[in-house]
């Protein structure tokens, strides 16, 4: 019998199992399956143990590209320091040897674990007050493993299902891809199958993180959307669509439950750990390290200011003014002062000259603290991103934060049951209600939305939507992906605004701030690596790579 060796991290409460085991003279590095599915552990600590780690291979969000946002390859961003390896998605020079999202390995690591548990927990002799635990984790191991599929399968397409097999040297190691179609279908199986197993909503505070009903229901909401969308579907555009159908009915489910609603306050809304519009969570430890990476580079001394995220002209625009009208139609727009009367998700999103932070405020004009020039990282646009922090306007130091990066949201599947009912069947009252309610929340008044929108007056209003409410939250990227939209919205040049000071005065003129380019069709898929295609001789690249 093969020994596999596992490093793990156990939650706390298996500090007792460990003294009745003695598993502690034993180094992490040389645990084993025998150790962490201990046929003498009847509560299961060292298996709970494994299924939490198994937790970190999911979506960990913010500044995880060589310091960068994700969405610094969209038209919502560009990194603050010219040469980032994230450029490579928007200079076309990403390729099977240069991915900077290569999450491939990460992914599969995933599945295996959730294989390697799933296969052995039945070892564990589980005394009866824990049977029901129990079945939750065997349904958390299985929903963990159809979300890495799904972050794989939005990568690269079609890969390889392992089902439950847990592969070893001796294998053959040569498996092809299975089509899209098989790789989806096999996803929405286990979301069915998983969603009455898990533990229902709302959640414990002692389980907070860990995957319930409502989390099933919303990769099943996000994964149908997906596969309506045009990337996916030759249909996207053809009247009632069975697709969008379904994709719409499975945002309704979750909406059905009737336990999650928006958040009362957008401003506090990523910064509280639990709360009404939380589906699901990657639970971090307290910082301020979205504070230091983000905030713009004139407060370094007194904080840690890295600045890496500008945002673009183009994200910028998209902000209405607070009247829910765009800066073009809105008679509260200044051009003298653009940033006054704004949306109230733009202050709690974009930082831009004026702005108060730290006691004092940005200066984002040439030459100005937070745009000196002469240093290599520093705004390239005009903006720093705000999304995601507490509030420090008029502190001088930045406190520790609540910083969980959400994986879902009860916004999204408002914003998700809208597209798909607009794309199916038009939009009806319950479209109009799910993104009011949304603008509503925002402070924008009026919230509502102009009457007898048709079709693709709708799309547009929630594709603006989801844009801004959105932002930074990694689904950018991918929408403009999914909708085809990339090749557009990616190829000429994203903007800055450059604010020149004389005196008191400020003059604003918007200006090129990146070149970029997508080239259709490769790019709306990942290459995959070229490491993988070695190893794995059934493996085929993908079209264009």
């Amino acid at each position: 019998m093969k020994r596999y060796i596992y490093t793990i991290i156990l939650a706390a409460g298996c500090l007792t199992a460990c003294q009745k085991n003695d598993i502690e003279k034993t180094p992490l590095n040389q645990w084993t399956e025998e150790y962490v599915f201990d046929e003498k552990d009847s509560v299961g600590d060292f298996a709970k143990g494994f299924l939490i780690e198994t937790y970190s291979n999911l979506p960990t969000g913010f500044n995880r590209i060589g310091g960068n946002v994700l969405e610094s390859a969209s038209d919502d961003a560009i990194a603050s320091q010219t040469s980032s390896t994230i450029e490579r998605f928007t200079n076309g020079q990403i390729s099977s040897f240069n991915n900077p999202d290569d999450q491939w390995a990460k992914n599969y690591t995933g599945i295996r674990r959730a294989n390697i548990f799933l296969a052995n927990v039945g070892k564990v002799p589980f005394k009866q007050s824990m049977i029901t635990e129990k079945n939750y984790w065997i349904a958390e191991a299985r929903f963990l493993r159809a979300y890495f599929y799904f972050e794989l399968v939005k990568r690269y397409g079609g890969v390889p299902l392992l089902g439950e097999r847990v592969l070893t040297i001796n294998d053959n190691l040569s498996i092809p891809k299975n089509t899209l179609a098989e790789c989806a279908q096999y996803i929405l199986n286990e979301c069915d199958e998983v969603k009455g197993a898990l533990r229902k909503d709302p959640i414990s505070d002692a389980d907070l993180g860990r995957a319930t009903q409502a989390a099933a229901l919303a990769l099943k909401s996000r994964l149908l959307l997906y596969m309506a969308s045009p990337l996916y579907n030759a249909n996207a555009l053809a009247a009632n669509d069975p697709k969008w159908k379904d994709a719409a009915d499975a945002a309704r489910e979750v909406m059905k439950l009737n336990v999650f609603s928006l958040h009362s306050s957008f401003s506090t809304l990523f910064t509280t750990r639990k709360n009404t519009e939380v589906i699901l969570a990657f639970q971090r430890a307290n910082g301020n390290d979205v504070e230091t990476n983000n905030t713009p580079v004139g407060y370094a001394g007194p904080v840690t200011a890295n600045g890496y995220t500008s945002p673009t002209q183009e994200l910028v625009n998209a902000f209405e003014m607070k009247d829910g009208k765009s800066y073009t139609q809105s008679a509260l727009y200044d051009a003298n002062n653009p940033y006054l009367n704004r949306d109230p998700r733009f202050y709690l999103t974009i930082f831009h000259n004026g702005f108060k932070w730290l006691n004092r405020n940005i200066e984002t004009f040439e030459g100005g603290k937070d745009k000196p020039g002469g240093i290599v990282t520093q705004t390239r646009t005009g903006y720093y991103m705000r999304k995601f922090m507490g509030d420090f306007t008029s502190s001088t130091v930045f406190s520790s934060q609540t910083h969980n990066f959400m994986l879902f949201r009860y916004a999204e599947i408002l914003l998700n049951f809208a597209e798909a009912q607009n794309e199916y069947s038009g939009p009806d009252a319950d479209v109009y209600k799910a993104i009011e309610d949304i603008r509503r929340r925002a402070g924008l008044v009026p919230f509502a939305l102009p009457l007898n929108l048709n079709k693709d007056q709708m799309r547009e209003v929630i594709r603006h939507e989801r844009r801004v409410e959105m932002a930074f939250e990694e689904q950018r990227f991918w929408d403009i992906r999914r909708w085809k939209i990339a090749e557009t919205v990616l190829n000429g040049s994203l903007h800055g605004m450059r604010i020149t000071k004389t005196g008191t005065t400020l003059t604003y003129e918007p200006y090129e701030a990146a070149k970029v380019s997508f080239s259709a069709p490769k790019m709306y898929i990942y290459p995959i690596s070229y490491d993988e295609i070695t190893k794995n001789r059934s493996l085929v690249q993908n079209t264009g790579w």
